[in-house]
């Protein structure tokens, strides 16, 4: 699976994926919008993504996983419970073959809106 071409929409982007990568995006979704009420969604880098003021999470389906991005910086225990998930630049990767850390999804949102969100 390749992520889809520049969607317009959060919702055509999720439209173009396979069933699975959806269903796990769209928890993505609900987490991000559950943890930060008032995100406004959006597209940015050709990824559905969520601003508040500014972009400050965005979320891809790809083959194997579902990346979050950018990394978390400022929440040190934060970051020590998302060493399992973290690439080498910090970013997350949830391979469709785990379940979803909901919890941990929402406190990376609520943190990625206090490190880079602006009212």
């Amino acid at each position: 699976m390749t992520p889809p071409a520049a969607a317009p929409t959060q919702e055509a982007y999720l439209a173009a994926l396979p069933a699975s990568a959806r269903a796990r995006l769209e928890a993505v979704r609900a987490a991000v919008e559950r943890a930060v009420p008032g995100a406004t969604r959006c597209v940015a880098y050709r990824m559905p993504a969520w601003r508040r003021g500014r972009v400050f999470l965005y979320a891809g389906a790809f083959e194997a996983h579902v990346g979050i991005y950018p990394p978390v910086t400022d929440d040190a225990a934060l970051v020590a419970a998302l060493a399992p998930y973290r690439g080498p630049k910090g970013n997350l990767a949830f391979r469709h073959d785990a379940p979803l850390p909901i919890g941990l999804i929402e406190r990376v949102a609520a943190a990625l809106s206090r490190q880079y969100g602006r009212d």
